[in-house]
């Protein structure tokens, strides 16, 4: 059940939309559209989960709405704000304040603490730490034992956790996360999910690409399905999941990922 004190400020208000995204990378016939006019809409407080074969444009989407990458035409939306029109420096400063990015990979530095890792992006942009916020990061994601740890001493699941950990101690309006258990051993994955799970329950905006169908169907509020660039379905995981509509869709779940 959702914490209903984190969806207090309008509920239902779209935090990132976007609007008939397209990229494509190269020109003429040399080029590759790797996203072919995506449209999407997360509310305040709730979960999608980006899911389909590979290939098919999920990192590239991620990247876009991240504003890591720009789309070759189409819009993305964060609070309000057009992200593809700003310069270098305002989309760095959206990121920084808007949104969290949990990659594959931990993207740790090997040299810095657990804490020292979560607490770097914040000394980049020169604000105070919330300490009380902290501690809560560490009870949350089961870090509370590992703080002084450096990476290579710490599980990948533990790694994880802890990119988790840097990316919410920037109080993101949405946390985005790019198959964050597809480094990890199986035996590894499962409590990461359970982190994210906990978020979600939360009230924390996400949009997530994953293969966990099980995770999706429990957790997610929608499912949107991309195949070759393009959203071939979307909606509640029990409609998409377990009565989906689309061939795409059918041939996607029938690999049995």
């Amino acid at each position: 059940m959702r914490d209903e004190a984190a969806l207090e400020a309008g509920p239902q208000a779209t935090v990132v939309s976007a609007s008939e995204v397209a990229r494509r990378y190269g020109e003429g016939d040399n080029a590759v559209h790797a996203l072919r006019g995506v449209s999407l809409e997360v509310a305040r407080g709730k979960m999608t989960a980006i899911m389909g074969p590979s290939g098919s444009g999920k990192s590239t989407l991620m990247h876009i709405l991240a504003g890591l990458d720009r789309p070759s035409s189409g819009s993305v939306t964060i609070e309000g704000t057009v992200i593809n029109e700003l310069d270098d420096n305002d989309l760095t400063r959206l990121r920084r304040k808007s949104i969290g990015f949990i990659f594959q990979f931990f993207n740790l530095l090997p040299m810095l603490t657990a804490e020292e890792n979560i607490l770097l992006p914040l000394a980049i942009s020169g604000r105070k730490a919330d300490m009380g916020l902290y501690r809560e990061l560490l009870e949350r994601t089961g870090l509370a034992d590992r703080r002084t740890h450096r990476p290579a001493e710490l599980s990948g699941g533990q790694q994880q956790r802890v990119a988790i950990a840097r990316a919410l101690a920037m109080e993101p309006v949405v946390l985005l996360l790019d198959e964050p258990t597809s480094a990890l051993d199986p035996r590894l994955v499962g409590e990461v999910l359970a982190v994210i799970g906990d978020l979600a329950a939360a009230g924390q905006t996400m949009v997530i690409v994953t293969h966990e169908l099980a995770f999706a169907r429990e957790v997610a509020d929608r499912v949107a399905v991309l195949v070759g660039g393009q959203i071939v379905e979307s909606g509640p995981p029990a409609e998409v999941l377990d009565r989906p509509r689309a061939p795409e869709t059918q041939a996607f779940l029938g690999t049995g990922r």
